[in-house]
């Protein structure tokens, strides 16, 4: 036999009211987890009683929900506005866009262009960054030589016979040579880029000097 259908109205007895707003209460509740679940849906309910007592069921999040609810609503009825991932993709490109432009203005200005708009703070910093890095490459390009001498050194030891051994003194003297030539020049170089530190940057060559002295002695 076929239920009888209720007519939708509102309930009169208290006592009955409140039955079934708990059981339906329950039932939506219920069917809304279903519907989170087999549609990976973000799911928000929120219920008040007759008596104000607040009910709410959130798949996750319920401030999450409910902050993109209301992104959505501002966006309501402007059919030709972009979407949300599409805005927060923008958003990301204008800000690595900010970031490649702003590192291309510093490697400009650290090969000395662009610098009107720069305090002196500013270019007090730029100096010493360039400094920083100057030295860097000159102690990177010293690591270098000394390398080169001492495999020459090695293969020499290797080496038997007065006249291998000439040879591999020779090629270690001209080894030598070159190495002094190309750090004198470019210390030289940075020299003319700042007269101050010239103390340090002579000391550094001293300490240079001795040692390719000493590896083009053996």
């Amino acid at each position: 036999m076929a239920r009888e259908r209720r007519e939708i109205k509102r309930i009169e007895s208290a006592a009955a009211r409140q039955v079934t707003f708990s059981k339906r209460r329950r039932g939506l509740f219920k069917k809304a987890e279903e519907l989170s679940v087999l549609c990976d849906a973000d799911v928000a309910l929120i219920v008040f009683s007759s008596t104000g007592k607040l009910s709410q069921f959130a798949s996750s999040s319920m401030n999450e929900i409910i902050d993109k609810y209301n992104t959505h609503s501002k966006n309501l009825g402007k059919a030709e506005e972009p979407s949300l991932d599409l805005n927060l993709e923008h958003s990301k490109y204008a800000n690595l866009n900010e970031q490649l432009v702003e590192a291309s203005l510093r490697l400009r200005q650290m090969r000395g262009e662009e610098l009107e708009g720069l305090s002196v703070e500013e270019l007090q910093q730029l100096e010493k960054n360039l400094e920083t890095g100057l030295h860097r490459v000159l102690q990177t390009k010293d690591q270098q030589f000394l390398e080169q001498i001492s495999d020459l050194e090695r293969k020499h030891q290797g080496q038997g016979g007065g006249r291998s051994r000439q040879q591999g003194r020779v090629r270690r003297k001209q080894a030598v040579a070159g190495y002094l030539d190309w750090s004198w020049n470019g210390e030289e170089e940075a020299g003319n880029m700042e007269e101050g530190g010239g103390s340090s940057r002579q000391q550094g060559r001293g300490r240079r000097k001795q040692q390719a002295a000493g590896a083009a002695a053996q």
